[in-house]
């Protein structure tokens, strides 16, 4: 038997967040990638909550999470999630960041060193000069613009289906349904990122930290290098999987995280 998953929201200065937990105990917060939502940790959440008070959020923006017209920044993004922490009751918390929503959780770790008992950085960007020069040149992968003929669905599909292995298309929906829900400001996250100085906030940071990718995620990849040179942080390769890990390999995903908890 699994614990039940809850869904909630709660008030912010932003407007209403939306989060889902189950278990209960020591918290781990998790936070999503660009353009998606708590679905990306859909079967993840189930299995740390067998230990754990397992709670993912929909990053400000994104799901079902309030949509302010403001820019999208990561401070703003870390603003909600540590509304998010308050309303919640989580004095002290567990940190799981995923691309983007581990440059969300660099900011919340570096402002918030008493309350970040650890900090799990997957697939997270080491956001600097060469970051921002290579991410510049690259196309947009999940901005497409409406075609009367639906056609655009397809394109949507195909800008990350090489991402997923064949049988993963459940996977593949749930981020097509998260990104039109924000079509129109699908690549934000992504400009956030970009945008971030993240140098000026790693040394704030003192938590242990451990940063980990897939082999697949030639994006991420280099940078487990540099978060090690930078934090002294251990790091880890995953055994598969490519952008989307936490969907491709749940159960390795979530043994990861459980053993990082336990070691503090």
């Amino acid at each position: 038997m699994t614990a039940p998953l809850r869904k909630g929201y709660v008030p912010s200065s932003f407007g209403q967040l939306h989060y889902v937990e189950c278990g209960t105990g020591e918290p781990v917060l998790m936070l999503h990638q660009t353009p998606r939502s708590w679905t990306e940790y859909l079967d993840v959440l189930p299995l740390v909550g067998a230990e754990h008070r397992a709670i993912a959020m929909d990053t400000l923006g994104f799901g079902a999470s309030a949509k302010p017209e403001e820019p999208h920044t990561i401070e703003r993004f870390a603003d909600a999630a540590q509304e998010l922490a308050d309303a919640l009751g989580l004095d002290r918390f567990h940190l799981v960041g995923h691309h983007t929503g581990g440059v969300i959780a660099v900011e919340l770790a570096a402002r918030m060193p008493d309350r970040v008992a650890s900090l799990l950085l997957s697939a997270t960007s080491f956001v600097d000069d060469e970051k921002r020069r290579t991410a510049a040149r690259r196309k947009p992968v999940d901005q497409v613009d409406p075609r009367p003929d639906g056609s655009h669905l397809v394109d949507l599909w195909n800008r990350r289906r090489a991402f997923y292995e064949e049988g993963q298309e459940a996977a593949l929906t749930r981020y097509v349904i998260d990104a039109l829900t924000v079509l129109n400001r699908a690549e934000e996250g992504h400009r956030a990122v970009r945008a971030y100085e993240m140098l000026r906030r790693l040394p704030h940071i003192t938590t242990r930290t451990l940063a980990v990718c897939a082999p697949g995620d030639h994006y991420s990849l280099p940078s487990l290098e540099k978060f090690a040179a930078a934090l002294g942080c251990e790091t880890r390769v995953l055994p598969g999987g490519h952008v989307p890990a936490p969907e491709q390999l749940p159960g390795e995903f979530a043994r990861v995280v459980l053993e990082w908890v336990a070691g503090g």
